[in-house]
């Protein structure tokens, strides 16, 4: 959507040239918001406007509701200080404030309009962060922007809500479900809408996120709501296939949640009633009651498709994701995807030093897996991907230190492998724009995950790129500094991905920085992936013996059934 800059005009940026901070005023649509300055990590001033509310409170009767548009205002609003975090499950140390009222995001520029200079124009890197739909946020000390912005793009950082209160759903219309998703939305209309005020293009916009971040990106490729409001996309560690996409039975996780808040339950009237009387901390942090094996299944609450109502309300989801997706019926876009070298392999660790659970984990298969794993349970289809499961990995042997590398291997394929290389298969089949495909192997100094006792980084897991991406000071990751062994790393991301937000390609020309690499597209003949290591290489084929028994164990052609036009943008 391109607007009117004329109604966009930055009114001082006297800060700009070594002004003063209070200066520092653009004009949105709906009004004035005043921001500051932060230095990136080479030392270029970031003009942050921080806390910008892109929705109205979702508090009382909005609560489980889509996200309402904001009114306009007068003055200038402060735009300084972050906004509060989403409320989480626990009350946590590094990411407060945390309310109910959450709906903020985050603007970063390093160049912004001015009455006598060309309009910046730059392209717009829209990031959703992870955290499993129930914890995390997108504050700047969680997601800093100190990295990324010696790039020359502009970064937008989104809340959504958590949790029940961002996914809760009865299957019925009563309560529908994908608030969380519909946040999203909302955030990045107000892209559209305002990103021009910061120097950003609105017709250039990238979509990315990391692990349930990444698999919004893929949901909003498929959501009627969000066409036409990004051009390019990246999910990073995020899966999302035929067995865990959508919730087809949300009433059951509802009626459980709602026991463990004392509300009654037999109908979905009674569940909602209850559970706008709650407050939202009660709500949120009964959240770990669902876990129903250990620490186990990594997520709960999932997007529906939700039902027409006939009220006029728009639906973000309206079919089942992957006969959509295989219809062509979806934008289609450049979209860069992959994982890390060794994912969720670290929590075989919880099962392996437990010996209760390593016991009950191996006797108790066929009851365990699917809950661990996250495929369907009680039939005899189950039993049997059970035993193949487990014949495949733990080679029928009982669960000790000894299984650790294939348990490891099987929560790493089961929760995020599979579901990206299928993906990544048949949009690569259908789409007419690339689809950049990796796995990140550098193994650094820092980790999400350590072995038990140690600073030894528990391989290249989950979220670990983040940490060249984006200052996680709230996480106790250190700045990096230009004598660290990390730096290269840190370049050669930031580089990549500020490349594909540009132009689509993350390769677009030779560089020595990126080892001369070209990163050719994958197609499902072709399985081409850049392998992000101490080097950067080009390779074929990732995990593919182990993507086989999964493609067996759950058959779904990757060849169109149908070729449709779908939409481009």
């Amino acid at each position: 959507m391109i607007v009117d800059r004329g109604l966009l005009l930055v009114l001082c940026v006297a800060a700009a040239a070594g002004g003063r901070q209070e200066d520092l005023v653009v004009e949105t649509r709906l009004g004035k918001l005043r921001g500051s300055v932060i230095t990136s990590r080479k030392g270029r001033p970031i003009y942050s406007f921080r806390g910008v509310r892109f929705a109205k409170p979702p508090v009382g009767n909005l609560r489980f509701e889509a996200p309402q548009p904001l009114d306009p205002w007068t003055g200038v609003v402060n735009a300084t200080q972050d906004g509060n975090a989403c409320v989480q499950p626990y009350e946590s140390t590094s990411i407060t404030p945390a309310s109910e009222d959450c709906l903020f995001l985050n603007v970063y520029t390093t160049k912004l309009p001015c009455s006598d200079c060309e309009h910046p124009n730059r392209s717009v890197l829209f990031f959703i962060h992870p955290g499993g739909w129930y914890e995390f946020s997108a504050i700047s000390k969680v997601l800093g922007p100190h990295y990324l912005l010696d790039q020359d793009i502009v970064l937008v950082t989104a809340n959504y809500r958590l949790g029940a209160l961002g996914l809760l759903s009865t299957g019925d219309g009563v309560l529908r479900g994908n608030y969380a998703l519909k946040d999203q939305v909302a955030a990045l209309r107000w892209v559209n809408e305002n990103i021009a005020a910061f120097g950003g293009n609105p017709s250039s916009v990238t979509a990315a996120g990391y692990s349930v971040g990444g698999a919004s990106v893929f949901f909003h490729m498929l959501s009627p709501m969000a066409r036409g409001l990004f051009q390019r996309a990246i999910s990073m560690s995020a899966s999302i296939d035929t067995m865990w996409d959508i919730d087809r039975d949300p009433i059951v996780k509802a009626r459980k949640h709602a026991e463990l808040l004392g509300c009654p339950t037999a109908t979905s009237q009674q569940i909602a009633d209850c559970m706008r009387e709650k407050t939202a901390e009660e709500i949120a942090y009964s959240f770990e009651g669902l876990a129903e094996w250990g620490y186990d299944p990594i997520l709960v609450y999932y997007p529906v498709i939700e039902p027409d109502t006939n009220d006029g309300s728009e639906r973000y989801l309206d079919q089942e994701p992957y006969p959509q997706l295989q219809s062509g019926n979806f934008t289609k876009v450049p979209w860069m995807t992959g994982y890390t070298k060794d994912e969720f392999s670290w929590k075989a660790l919880s099962v392996v030093q437990n010996s209760t659970w390593a016991t009950d984990m191996y006797e108790n298969f066929e009851t365990v897996a699917p809950i661990s794993f996250m495929y369907e349970r009680g039939t005899e289809r189950s039993r049997n991907i059970s035993q193949q499961l487990k014949t495949f990995y733990l080679h029928d042997q009982p669960i000790t230190s000894e299984s650790l590398d294939g348990l490891g291997k099987l929560y790493a394929d089961s929760i995020i492998c599979f579901g990206e290389d299928r993906a990544a298969k048949i949009i690569s089949g259908i789409s007419d724009f690339p689809v950049y495909f990796y796995r990140f192997s550098y193994q650094g100094r820092y980790s999400f995950i350590y072995y038990p006792n140690t600073t030894t980084p528990y391989g290249v897991v989950h979220h670990d790129e983040l940490i060249y991406l984006f200052y996680l000071s709230a996480l106790d990751f250190p700045f990096f500094q230009e004598s660290d062994p990390e730096i290269q790393t840190l370049e050669r991301l930031t580089t990549m991905w500020a490349n594909f937000v540009k132009t689509g390609n993350p390769t677009p020309e030779s560089s020595a920085l990126l080892d001369n690499v070209q990163w050719p597209p994958m197609k499902p003949d072709s399985l081409a992936f850049l392998d992000i290591g101490s080097e950067l290489q080009v390779k074929h084929g990732l995990y593919q013996e182990r993507m086989r028994l999964w493609d067996s164990l759950f058959p779904f052609s990757t060849t169109k059934k149908h070729r449709s036009k779908g939409v481009k943008c």
